[in-house]
């Protein structure tokens, strides 16, 4: 599944989609393959603030478990919440049900040194 043109990608392979005064967070395709069957999924509470590059939670898989970062820095107002129950979504539906944390940017155009899509797939993202 190609990157989705409507969000920004990180080197660590995670997408933040501006909507609204949030921007959502989630990790790609790329990560989701690397990591295989998802088991567990623990982020940081609706409430926490954070600053760019700070760690918002992790996800585990069969075969590891990987840190989950901002790049913006604001506060969680919300974690997906299905995942607890479910945390296969991400496996499922990465760019969608699967995302894992919304955050208030304090700076929204900290977005703009993220990767578009194009060149995130060029840095060997998908």
């Amino acid at each position: 599944m190609p990157a989705p043109d409507d969000r920004r990608y990180s080197d660590s392979h995670e997408w933040h989609k501006h909507e609204g005064d949030v921007v959502v967070l989630g990790i790609t395709q790329f990560a989701v393959d690397q990591l295989t069957d998802v088991t567990f999924v623990e982020m940081k509470p609706g409430g926490t603030s954070v600053s760019k590059g700070d760690p918002v939670g992790e996800v585990e898989s069969v075969k590891t478990t990987s840190d989950i970062y901002s790049s913006v820095d604001g506060e969680i107002v919300e974690v997906n919440e299905a995942l607890g129950d479910n945390p296969g979504l991400i496996n499922e539906d990465c760019y969608g049900a699967g995302w894992l944390v919304k955050i208030k940017p304090s700076d929204p155009s900290q977005l703009e040194a993220l990767m578009d899509a194009e060149a995130y797939a060029a840095s060997g993202g998908s």
